[in-house]
């Protein structure tokens, strides 16, 4: 896989720290228990829950050349909306202890 664009931007900088990250970024993406499909998904939703535009972009035009299809990416992100909404209904009841 190639390094994605803010990994490939260290390498002029850092070529040690580079080679780490790389390194790091093909054995989470490196086929195991879960496929890359799965994992690009799972990074979808990680990227949309912390607002993360330009990879929510990229990782779906991937997904799609994956065969993924739009109602799959919108199941994805509707899961990310419903899971990351209740975590701040969650922490809101804070507001009414006493």
């Amino acid at each position: 896989m190639q390094p994605l664009p803010f990994i490939a931007a260290i390498k002029d900088r850092d070529e040690k720290f580079f080679e780490l990250v790389k390194e790091l970024q093909d054995l989470v993406y490196s086929e195991s228990s879960l496929d890359t499909k799965t994992k690009l998904m799972i990074s979808l939703a990680v990227d949309a829950a912390v607002g993360a535009d330009k990879g929510v972009e990229t990782i779906s035009n991937n997904l799609r050349k994956m065969g993924v299809t739009d109602e799959q990416i919108a199941e994805v992100l509707r899961l990310t909306y419903f899971t990351k909404s209740n975590s701040i209904l969650v922490t809101s009841m804070s507001a009414f202890k006493k």
